[in-house]
């Protein structure tokens, strides 16, 4: 992870960064920023695998759909102060791309909350846009729909097929240049793997 290149481009592109070289760090580093407020979860093994919900829910109300599935904790995640997720490409030039089936998770990012935080794993990184976006179709796309047990050709594959299944994932994509006018955005990198 070649961290000037990360933040001379995000920083020029008007998004904070910070920088940490475990997911514990980063963790505690979220836990002294954000207190006393309410917090919503994208679906994200990035923050699954930190147990960041834990971490956060000592100080600040959490609301995640993977704790309690369901359309009112969705409608109530648009009401938080903070929202925090991951991204399933992220270009050494300084954007995010997240691919999304219900739209929860990229709405948040473009309309809502104060901040959002996005925490990334040197996994993410690659060298440009289209490296990122491919990343994001060919890499998390098929292993999320795996995890979820799809019934796509992603899923029982290893990349995109631009199916036309009903139960495609891939229904959104969104490439985040800079945040949005209004929202902070910080995008938190770890320099280890995390999620997909």
């Amino acid at each position: 992870m070649n961290i000037e290149v990360l933040r001379k481009n995000f920083e020029r592109h008007e998004f904070q960064t910070s920088f940490f070289q475990t997911k514990e760090e980063a963790a505690n580093y979220l836990k002294r920023e954000i207190r006393g407020c309410r917090v919503a979860f994208g679906g994200s093994m990035t923050l699954k695998e930190m147990g960041l919900d834990r971490v956060l829910a000592e100080e600040n109300e959490v609301i995640w759909h993977w704790l309690t599935p369901g359309m009112d904790t969705l409608l109530r995640a648009r009401a938080a102060d903070i929202y925090i997720t991951s991204a399933n490409g992220v270009s050494e030039t300084g954007e995010l791309v997240n691919i999304d089936g219900n739209g929860n998770r990229v709405s948040e990012t473009l309309f809502g909350p104060k901040k959002v935080f996005f925490v990334v794993g040197s996994n993410k990184i690659t060298p440009d846009l289209n490296s990122a976006w491919q990343r994001a179709r060919n890499v998390a796309a098929p292993l999320n729909a795996k995890r979820l047990q799809a019934d796509t050709p992603c899923a029982a594959g290893d990349c995109c097929y631009e199916c036309l299944s009903p139960s495609r994932l891939c229904r959104a994509t969104v490439i985040l240049e800079r945040p949005v006018n209004g929202m902070e955005a910080e995008v938190v990198f770890v320099n280890e793997p995390l999620g997909y």
